[in-house]
C-alpha cells in the first residue's frame, strides 16, 4: 500500500505550463507503475500517462502527447507530471494513481488514488 497526495495544480492562462508532484509514502513505491488520470465536471475519469517502475516506459493519452511529460524519481518517492501547453480541455482535477501491473505498454490495476489537485486552465 501507497498514500499518495497531489501537488501544484492551479490556475493557469491557455499556452502556459504547470508541474504536478505526487509525494509517495510506503517502501515499496519504486515497485508501483505510476499513472496520471483526470476528471472534468460531468465527464468520467480519463487516463492521461503511466510510467513504469523505472521510468523507462511511458504511456500517454492522445490528447496529451506531445505537451505532457510524466516523469518519476524513485529516490524521492515522487512522480511528476509537466504540462505545457495547456488548453481550456484540460481543466479537471488531476489524480495521481499507484496501479499494480505494467503490461501491452501502460499501466493496469490502477486502484490506489490520491486527494486529486484543481487544475484551471482560462482562455
Amino acid at each position: 500500500q501507497v498514500q499518495l497526495v497531489e501537488s501544484g495544480g492551479g490556475l493557469v492562462q491557455a499556452g502556459g505550463s504547470l508541474r504536478l508532484s505526487c509525494a509517495a509514502s510506503g517502501r515499496t513505491f519504486a515497485g508501483y507503475p505510476m499513472g496520471w488520470f483526470r476528471q472534468a465536471p460531468g465527464k468520467e475519469r480519463e487516463f492521461v500517462a503511466a510510467i513504469s517502475v523505472n521510468g523507462g516506459s511511458t504511456s500517454y493519452a492522445d490528447s496529451v502527447k506531445g505537451r505532457f511529460t510524466i516523469s518519476r524519481d524513485n529516490a524521492k518517492n515522487m512522480v511528476y507530471l509537466q504540462m505545457n501547453s495547456l488548453k481550456r480541455e484540460d481543466t479537471a482535477v488531476y489524480y495521481c494513481a499507484a496501479c499494480s501491473v505494467w503490461s501491452d505498454g501502460n499501466a493496469k490495476m490502477c486502484d490506489q488514488w490520491g486527494q486529486g489537485t484543481q487544475v484551471t486552465v482560462s482562455s
